[in-house]
Parts: structure tokens; sequence; C-alpha cells
């Protein structure tokens, strides 16, 4: 076909990881989940859906990956074959600034992405994950990402406009277009979130703003961790919304600020027109009390700063795993009726759990219906073997997991499911996941896209891996 094919044994090796801190931990013993057979490298678009048609002939698992900044095994290689790495496929392709959309291919990294709307164009995608410098715009697709500043841009499912997308038999499509039209289901929302499992995205069409004009910012404390969810609710339903609301509890709030775990911090950020802005600014200030109606107390806007100074770093990670201690995030989404709730069961949940040693929260996007709550836990096991990190690490996700969805809350906001969470999807969606696995069998007839992935069903067997 043209593309590049890579078989050296340290790059096949590290194209099998991802940040799955399982994978991570695994990497430190020396280890790798699952071995790819080769790495292909398409320089065109039209190069995916030709190594599609061959792999689905032969029988050969695909893989899509990127920046492989997942951390749920994603993009791990669960039975080998192809790893079909869209890095070379960067760029910008073109740019509609009086209807606000850019045409962008898959494999485009985010900061490069965002650096050329705004320093070419004078425009942004409003899309900030944490991963901003290791993941790309298809990742962001493929996985129902969200941005930290989602509350005012919408998650990635909201920014699309169109899709262009490799079938597995090599036959190539393009979904949408045209703003909210009315033309039978839309075929965006099928792809988006399917995690390469149903087809493989290679450009996209994406909604744009003007680059911000001016920003505001506010921090608050509140004396428990529900009485700064009613906060962010309140805001939201006023109308406001604000470009980042954050609220942490007590824990995080002061290992992050330093304010003591009596406190349960809230940021707020927003950026654009300053007539807007400064309106959501005013309604902050307005609803700034707690639930018994006692004033919150107002806190240095400077820890805002501190947190956009620091909040697309990772390397504590590392170096904890390093340790041998089992450190991991989960994040769900739920209606705001159900998340103080969800929040004090899960973390009572995992503390409960032997060995684990620390289980906080924090809720980092909010919507007009509810809010996403973003869990870190962390445990050492009794005996410091692979197998029993690996028991401990599935015994603190399965608490948390659990209670969230017991409370009332769906099993991913924006991390996505790849291996780790396949049970727990076919669990939550029940009879409908029926459907889903009728969609896989329809669009992938021998199940070569990323077998294992989602719940789903594979000619390959299934997967030993956690």
């Amino acid at each position: 076909t043209g593309a590049a094919v890579l078989t050296d044994a340290a790059e096949l090796a590290e194209h099998s990881r991802d940040w799955w801190p399982l994978a991570m931990t695994w990497a430190v013993d020396g280890e790798v989940p699952a071995l790819a057979g080769a790495v292909v490298r398409p320089a065109q678009e039209g190069q995916v859906a030709e190594v599609l048609a061959i792999c689905n002939e032969a029988g050969v698992p695909v893989t899509a990956a990127a920046g492989r900044s997942g951390v749920l095994g994603g993009t791990v290689p669960a039975f080998g074959g192809v790893v079909l790495d869209l890095a070379g496929l960067a760029g910008i392709r073109s740019v509609d600034d009086e209807s606000l959309v850019v045409d962008v291919a898959c494999g485009t990294f985010g900061d490069r992405f965002e650096d050329e709307l705004r320093r070419v164009h004078g425009l942004t995608c409003g899309h900030w994950p944490q991963s901003m410098t290791l993941s790309t715009v298809g990742g962001w697709l493929a996985c129902r990402g969200a941005g930290q500043f989602s509350t005012r841009y919408g998650k990635i499912e909201d920014m699309v406009v169109g899709l262009d997308v490799a079938l597995a038999d090599g036959r190539e499509i393009s979904t949408g277009g045209a703003p909210r039209s009315a033309t039978g289901p839309d075929l965006n929302q099928l792809f988006v979130g399917s995690e390469g499992t149903l087809g493989v995205i290679t450009s996209a069409r994406l909604r744009v703003h003007p680059a911000p004009e001016a920003a505001v910012r506010g921090a608050w404390s509140f004396p428990g961790f529900a009485d700064g969810l009613d906060f962010c609710r309140r805001i939201l339903r006023s109308g406001a919304t604000p470009a980042v609301l954050r609220l942490y509890d007590g824990v995080e709030s002061d290992r992050n600020y330093h304010v003591g775990t009596d406190r349960n911090v809230v940021l707020m950020l927003d950026e654009g027109d300053p007539a807007i802005i400064g309106a959501v600014a005013s309604v902050a200030q307005r609803e700034a009390v707690a639930l018994d109606g006692s004033p919150a107390e107002p806190l240095d806007d400077a820890l805002v700063d501190a947190w956009m100074a620091k909040r697309n770093d990772v390397s504590q990670l590392e170096p904890l795993i390093e340790g041998g201690l089992v450190v991991d995030t989960m994040e769900v989404s739920g209606p705001w009726s159900a998340l103080a709730g969800a929040y004090e069961s899960a973390v009572a949940a995992m503390l409960e759990v032997p060995g684990c040693l620390a289980a906080s929260a924090h809720a980092s996007h909010s919507y007009l219906d509810g809010a996403c709550l973003y869990f870190t836990f962390a445990g050492k096991p009794l005996q410091d073997t692979l197998g029993s990190k690996a028991e401990l690490h599935r015994g603190m996700w399965s608490a948390g997991q659990a209670a969230t969805i017991e409370a009332g809350c769906a099993v991913s906001h924006h991390h996505g499911i790849g291996l780790h969470r396949g049970e727990w999807l076919r669990r939550a969606m029940g009879p409908a996941h029926d459907v889903l696995v009728s969609l896989k069998e329809a669009l992938d007839p021998n199940g070569i896209l990323n077998p294992a992935k989602l719940g789903l069903p594979s000619p390959f067997g299934a997967s030993d891996l956690p």
C-alpha cells in the first residue's frame, strides 16, 4: 500500500502499550500486556482503507492508534496483529472561518492543532484534555473525550460536524456535514466513542470558536463536598456556563492547594466576550452560598492560576508506580441528584478494600443535568508481585465502579471503555449491548477492528487481560 511497516522488537513493544496504569505496572517489570506483530504507518488517508482491506481478507486484527494516551488499554493489541499508527495523518486541511468549521486529519496532536488554530487563524477548538500534548484529534473522537473547558465548549461529540471513516472491508465513507440537519440517524455519533471497533476515523470537521478576548477567575471554599456540588448545579441551572468549574473534596483540596482537609475548593475560569463572562462571574458570586445559606469562603484567585500551571502535568504517576504502589483514576458521570451519594459510597467502598491507602475525588466537568466525578485511588499490595498488584487494582476499581453505578451514574464520562471496562459496559447497557454487538457484526463481520474492546465478542477468543 505504500505505508511504512515496522517489525523491530522495541517498536512493537512501545506501540503495544498505552497509559493504562496496569500496563505501566507491567512495563516497570519489563512486561507488555500484548504484542503487535507489526506496526503499519500510513502516510495518506487512502492507505488506511487499503491496509484494512488486506487485513480483513486475511483475518488479521487491526488496532488503530496514534498518541496512545488512553488509560484503559484501548489501544493494546489484545490478539497481536497490526497496530495501525495514524500519527502520520496530521495537519489542518482547511478552515471555514465564516462558518467556524475546521477540517483536520485524525493524527494531529492536540497542542499542535490548537497552536495553529490560534496563531494562524485566531480561533480555538476549546478542547483541552489533560493529555493535550499526548493525544490526537482521532483519539478524542474515538474515545468520546472531554476537555477541561467542556462546560463552555462541550465535549468532543458536541464539536463534531462530520467525519471521514474507513470501514473494515476498505470502504471509505463520510458522515454529517450540515448544521442541525434532519437526514436520518446521526452517523457521526455511531463512530464517535466506538474506539476503533466499528471503523477507523481518518479526518474530521469540527466546530471552532473565535479565540477568547478576556478571562475571569474565581475561587471559593465550602464546608462539605455536597455544598460545592450544589453551588456548581445552581450556576448551571441559572444558564451560566463557565469554561471551567472544578470542585475538590477535602483530601484533594489539601493535596493540591494546601488549604487543609476541612475545605472543599471550587475553582471557576471563564473566557470569551467580556460582557458574557462578566455576567457569568456575577452569577457565580450570587450563588456562592452553602446548603445552609451561609456565605462561601472566598479564596485567592491565584489558585486558578496554580491549577492552570500544572493542569497537564502527569509526571507524578510514574514514580508512584515505580515505587510499588497501585495508582489509578476512575471517572464517571451522573445526574446532580445522584452525585453526592455516589461520591460518598464510592470513596467508602474503595477505602474498605484491603491494601487501599487513599481514595478521593473531584468534580471536573459540569453540565445542566449533571457532572463528572473523577476519583483517584492508591494502594499497596501485601505481596509485591504482578498478580497481587492486578488483584488490588481490580478490587479497588470494582468497588468504586459498582458503587457509582448503583448510585445511578454512567460507566464512564470521558476515558471510555477499552479493555478494562468491557464487563462493566455489558452490565450497564443490558439488552442494549446486544444492539451494539449487531452493529459490530454488520460493519465488521470478520471482527478484525480492535477486538475485545467495548465488551464486544471476538472471533479471536476471549482476552485474558484484566
